[in-house]
């Protein structure tokens, strides 16, 4: 069944197919089967707060708002969408939406997946490593970069390896969203 877009993400709705065609190519230089993986959410970015906006109202229409707050110093709002959107075989039901910051995207839309790769947080980027090709591992233009976003509340350590080609990036973390929200509730 196809997703329903409401006319404020009629951007996005046009943008989806070149990122699934995007994210699959990229999965693939990386040996990366996707279908293996739990998907947490998909990402947004956009350049005005005009946009975000619209999105938020868009993305209001297709579900509800779960969470925001403020990381790294902006909104990041996230949403559960009532039907998850077909992606690259999976079924996401969860969309993040950053307020725009300091960075400036190259693409507005669709920008990246994050996958749940639980076990300790400690060895996340060893193992997320391992699930890359030796290939991957040295191709030009595939770089890697670790982080540590935490809101103002949260309980559980969410450290992320991101792995981009400058245009589609897949980010690995050790909880689903949902989860890291549901901590600081408690």
């Amino acid at each position: 069944m196809q997703t329903h877009f409401p006319q404020e993400l009629d951007d996005l709705e046009q943008d989806l197919m070149r990122f699934a065609q995007s994210l699959e190519h990229f999965a693939e230089r990386l040996g990366i089967n996707l279908a293996d993986h739990e998907a947490d959410h998909v990402a947004v970015r956009c350049h005005q707060f005009a946009t975000a906006e619209r999105w938020k109202a868009g993305f209001l229409k297709m579900g509800h708002q779960f969470s925001q707050a403020i990381i790294n110093g902006r909104p990041i709002c996230l949403f559960k969408l009532h039907q998850p959107l077909n992606l690259a075989g999976w079924q996401v039901d969860v969309i993040e939406l950053p307020w725009p910051g300091e960075k400036l995207y190259r693409h507005e839309g669709w920008e990246h997946v994050e996958i749940v790769l639980r076990g300790d947080p400690e060895s996340l980027g060893k193992r997320a490593m391992a699930l890359l090709s030796d290939e991957a591992l040295t191709q030009p233009g595939i770089s890697f970069k670790t982080s540590a976003p935490k809101g103002e509340n949260e309980r559980l350590p969410n450290p992320t390896l991101a792995v981009t080609d400058g245009q589609t990036t897949i980010k690995f973390h050790p909880w689903r969203l949902e989860e890291i929200v549901a901590s600081e509730q408690d």
